[in-house]
């Protein structure tokens, strides 16, 4: 789970990447994207949250 969880971690990550490179290659629209931004935004707050484990006491 833990493995599955930091894969759809970082292709969220990279999905935060990908809108804003292809609009400065003018292959998308602005409102695309903030739509997919706000999607992966969501998958990697959603997927993060699984893996990244804070020390216990603290």
């Amino acid at each position: 789970m833990k493995h599955v969880a930091q894969l759809i971690s970082g292709l969220a990550l990279a999905g935060t990447l990908l809108p804003s490179l292809l609009f400065f290659a003018d292959r998308i629209t602005l409102p695309q994207v903030q739509f997919w931004m706000v999607i992966a935004t969501i998958a990697w707050f959603a997927s993060s949250s699984l893996w990244m484990e804070r020390p216990a006491g603290k």
